[in-house]
């Protein structure tokens, strides 16, 4: 196989220069990568139904005789129309061809052929127009359906492939040693490349697809346990058990998962390893009372904590947080964002590089060269995916090996984040605190908008504040824009009059949109129109309403995230998600966040209707891309891989036996575009 990946594609027959370039803008630039191109879908010709029983508007595939002459017409405009009537002994079809000067030739009268297409017509008088046409007898039961680019079509790539398949050499040398097909029922890889591209029946497909996906998941389940290996290095910050002095300073009880958080990570910090830890909790869950658990054992032991959030919002927010949970501890808290500068920035930093300051809190204002720590022991990053790699690996090396905390309030499914952060220990907080309650959620269309205005003027009336998220933007247009028509249309509703409005998006500068949240927090701006830069950690109890306009565009997660700005105080608090959509998507995302609160549930229903891709982002998650895996629909096969990769890891960690090589060489080869620290 590795001397077909050397292979161009043009020494295939009927690739020349001009395709194999059509081929190199799908990605395939030889014949082996051509092997790993797999058909998107398949076109069963072997599923024919009678003319009469073929569904309306749908694509079904008929078997029937031509029982006239086909008839040319010449339309306005020099367009061909070619129509023939066919039969199968029971109902007549009426075919008609636009703009196809082969059809006179390629039909006969008498003869019997196979027709793909979309049934119209009446049932009185059905229709087909321009259908796929294949001569009966014809020996491709099942045929192939492969990604195109223009002027390369589907039919061209799987004739290619063909070509490719002849080429492999027989016996393959296969990357799945023999005793792990056996034990998971998997078939060869030689096999399975025919039967991928070339089937004879949907029960080939599957024997295929079962066994390249379980490679595929493999190589990337082996890949993300090898940098979890790579990154476990000695740590000389060893931190004493300090919890429950850090326990009585709460004005509440913690939660079973909060305690069980901080155990799971001080037993990690005093292993003599470096802490490399994930944790995971939805909105509410407490993470926060969690890290500041950590920060002060780690104060209390000589050392320095560091914690860098995505938006000098929220970098406050922490701060401000910190300081209350930790009041007469002695554990000496600083900030510094983009905002600090001059005098007061110098005097930071000073106190900070000798060791009078125990926890910094900032945005990526931490990353500069100037700041300095004096002994670094912890660094924690909250909302990491809002992050790159490379940013928090220049937070840890301001210190030699700290300990490491990644917070997400994104919930992840605990299956897909041991199979993202397998290079991370995990710890959930999945338990809230007492008290916290349950958002009240409803969808409407935009005909009852007036009536939700009014409901939000009757809490604003009572001392309330509400949110009203925008409509999403199209690509290209300005959200300030989309805020500023939205806000102007507020302003001049009766609903409104007299409301103090205040409006964020993303086009403003930091200190605006530090003053514009200040001012909604200390209650002097009743309604804030905003874009989703509220999503994330924004805090204000006496917000009780959020109404978010286009709320079908948006996914399950982040509608999630954006309902939890809410519920933050004791008031009853209510979300309202406005739509127009009509699609059964739609209506079942709708459907679910009217009917939960548990970001987990969320977790698992955004993950099955919209695929890891975009349930975290434009790829944020850093997956390398899969060609035929896909964590939506192979969970169950995922389990048997993290079974299988535990067996191999446990015998040869580093993947260094003879029959172990291949698989070494796959996974390098699925892991070399994102790079080393791709996964985490």
């Amino acid at each position: 196989m590795a001397s077909l990946y050397r292979m161009e594609l043009s020494q295939l027959k009927g690739v020349g220069a001009k395709t194999a370039g059509l081929f190199s803008k799908l990605g395939l630039q030889s014949v082996g990568a051509l092997l790993r191109f797999y058909p998107r879908d398949y076109e069963n010709w072997s599923e024919t139904v009678p003319i009469a029983s073929a569904p309306f508007g749908e694509i079904s595939i008929i078997k029937a005789e031509v029982a006239s002459p086909v008839e040319t017409t010449r339309l306005s405009g020099g367009r061909l129309m070619c129509k023939t009537l066919v039969t199968d002994g029971e109902t007549d079809l009426i075919l008609t061809f636009f703009n196809n000067r082969f059809i006179p030739n390629q039909l006969h009268q008498g003869n019997t052929y196979l027709f793909r297409g979309k049934i119209g017509g009446t049932f009185f008088r059905r229709e087909m127009v321009s259908p796929q046409i294949m001569r009966e007898g014809a020996n491709i039961p099942i045929r192939p359906v492969y990604s195109q680019t223009e002027g390369l079509k589907s039919n061209q790539i799987a004739r290619a492939a063909s070509q490719a398949l002849a080429l492999l050499p027989d016996p393959l040398e296969d990357p799945i040693p023999p005793q792990i097909r056996e034990k998971y029922g998997l078939c060869d890889l030689r096999s399975a490349l025919f039967m991928i591209h070339t089937p004879n029946s949907i029960a080939e497909i599957e024997t295929a697809r079962r066994r390249l996906v379980f490679e595929e998941l493999l190589y990337l389940q082996l890949g993300i346990a090898q940098l979890g290996n790579e990154s476990k290095v000695r740590s000389r910050y060893r931190i004493g058990s300090f919890e429950d002095d850090f326990y009585r300073l709460l004005p509440f009880a913690p939660t079973g998962a909060q305690r069980r958080s901080v155990s799971e990570m001080l037993a990690d910090m005093r292993s003599g390893n470096a802490m490399n830890r994930l944790l995971q909790g939805d909105v509410g869950s407490g993470k926060t009372a969690v890290a500041a658990a950590l920060c002060y054992c780690v104060a209390k032991s000589g050392y320095q904590s560091a914690l860098m959030a995505p938006t000098e919002i929220l970098a406050g927010q922490h701060y401000e947080s910190f300081l209350n949970i930790l009041r007469g501890s002695g554990v000496r808290t600083a900030l510094l964002t983009g905002s600090v500068k001059g005098k007061a920035r110098k005097e930071l930093l000073q106190k900070l590089s000798e060791g009078e300051i125990d926890l910094l809190i900032g945005t990526h204002a931490l990353l500069t060269e100037d700041v300095e720590f004096r002994n670094l022991a912890l660094v924690i990053t909250d909302e990491q995916h809002r992050f790159g790699v490379t940013q928090r690996l220049r937070l840890q090396e301001k210190g030699e090996h700290p300990h490491t905390l990644i917070m997400s309030a994104t919930p992840i499914p605990r299956t897909l984040a041991l199979m993202i952060y397998g290079d991370l220990a995990l710890s959930v907080l999945d338990e809230m605190p007492p008290g916290r309650q349950k958002i009240a959620t409803y969808a409407i269309g935009s005909d009852k908008r007036e009536r939700a205005y009014g409901y939000l003027r009757k809490h604003i009336d009572a001392g309330y504040q509400c949110y009203i998220i925008c409509p999403l933007i199209e690509e290209g247009e300005s959200d300030m824009a989309s805020v500023e028509e939205y806000e102007q249309i507020l302003r001049e509703s009766p609903a409104f009059e007299g409301v103090r409005i205040g409006t964020l998006h993303g086009r403003m500068k930091n200190d605006e949109k530090n003053a514009v949240m200040s001012a909604f927090s200390k209650g002097e701006i009743d309604l804030l129109v905003s874009t989703t830069v509220v999503e994330v950690g924004v805090d204000v109890p006496n917000a009780v309403i959020i109404l978010i306009e286009n709320a079908e565009r948006y996914g399950l997660s982040q509608l999630h995230q954006l309902r939890g700005r809410v519920g933050r105080g004791k008031a009853k608090s209510t979300c309202i998600l406005v739509t127009d959509a009509q699609n059964e998507e739609a209506a079942a995302r709708m459907k679910i966040m009217c009917t939960t609160n548990n970001g987990f549930t969320i977790a698992e229903e955004d993950l099955k209707l919209r695929g890891p891709g975009n349930f975290f982002g434009n790829e944020q998650h850093g997956l390398p891309k899969m060609k035929i895996a896909d964590l939506r629909t192979n969970m169950e096969t995922l389990s048997d891989v993290q079974n299988c990769a535990r067996e191999i890891l446990e015998t040869d960690p580093a993947l260094e036996l003879h029959e172990h090589r291949m698989l070494r060489s796959e996974i390098r080869l699925l892991f070399q575009k994102v790079g080393g620290y791709g996964i985490s």
